[in-house]
């Protein structure tokens, strides 16, 4: 039997049931995990809050995971090639992570990088990936500076880091708490305030060709809209209404183009980081019976770095 968390009802992770369920046998095609580690994610609350069209109840919670094959199905390749039982592995855009065991996709899994704990490697490819694509849409090149609202968070670190492997210089809007976390992965911090969009384009030093918003308040698009005159190069993961409303773009795992964007990047993520190119910041870990205190501490905001859940 594995024990996984479920969303029986629309609403706060108060409302999730810790329970047991039967693992059926993978089939061709699928493998079963063993999960040593969990992602914690906004949107693993974010997407349950309430009703979703084309989404039933009960939900299981969680979207990536690092861990060990426990099974593979017959005639069964994961993503990254042959594989074996012991085998340690991540796998994302799966369902239900939140777990002690898990049968998945073989196509989402992949060989876990040995540099990379399970806590590091299970929050790394949901992050990683969406600042990849807010990195894409934009079209950012080498040489070009550009700003980034939420620079301190997982997704804005992401971004920081990547942004450096195309040689594009990053100004980050943070709390003056977190300007340590931007500059440690070659940010220019600057706090977030009144006259923002000035004092943004004062530390850049040079034009500000791009905007990429992570936190959606109106001071941070308003901005955005200020420093960047070509509105196709400015994108939101935050803001959908703002974006449609002004003309530029949003983007969201549950759309078609951005989670096969998404899927496509997973090996180049997965191989920077293997390298040493990409750093994942856990702050602290949970026991997997503590979901919903992970939560909490996620909700409050600036957590220092990513959560995982440990079975």
């Amino acid at each position: 039997m594995a024990r996984g968390w479920i969303a029986t009802a629309w609403g706060s992770p108060q409302t999730w049931v810790f329970a047991e369920s039967g693992l059926p046998a993978p089939r061709q095609g699928e493998v079963t995990i063993r999960v040593r580690a969990a992602g914690v994610n906004p949107a693993d609350y974010k997407h349950v809050a309430a009703p979703r069209a084309g989404v039933s109840l009960p939900v299981p919670i969680g979207y990536e995971v690092s861990g060990e094959l426990a099974a593979i199905g017959p005639a069964t390749r994961i993503a990254s090639g042959e594989a074996r039982i012991g085998d340690e592995v991540v796998a994302f855009r799966v369902r239900g992570g939140y777990a002690t065991e898990l049968v998945v996709p073989a196509e989402d899994v992949f060989a876990k990088p040995a540099s990379l704990s399970h806590a590091e490697a299970a929050n790394l490819l949901l992050a990683g990936s969406t600042a990849a694509e807010m990195l894409h849409v934009v079209g950012v090149a080498e040489g070009e500076t550009i700003l980034l609202h939420g620079a301190s968070g997982a997704v804005g670190v992401s971004v920081l880091q990547q942004a450096a492997e195309l040689g594009a210089r990053v100004v980050g809007t943070a709390s003056p708490a977190s300007f340590e976390r931007v500059r440690r992965f070659g940010g220019i911090p600057v706090a977030y305030g009144p006259d923002l969009a000035d004092r943004v384009q004062d530390a850049a030093g040079a034009p500000i060709i791009a905007a990429l918003d992570a936190v959606g308040t109106d001071e941070a698009v308003d901005a955005s809209l200020a420093v960047v005159a070509d509105r196709s190069r400015i994108v939101t993961i935050a803001a959908p209404q703002r974006a449609a409303a002004a003309g530029f773009r949003a983007i969201a795992g549950a759309l078609p183009e951005s989670a096969a964007y998404r899927d496509s990047v997973r090996r180049r993520l997965l191989e920077a980081a293997a390298a040493g190119r990409l750093d994942v910041p856990v702050a602290r870990t949970f026991p997997l019976e503590e979901a919903r205190e992970a939560m909490r501490l996620l909700a409050q905001g600036h957590p220092g770095g990513k959560l995982a859940l440990i079975p």
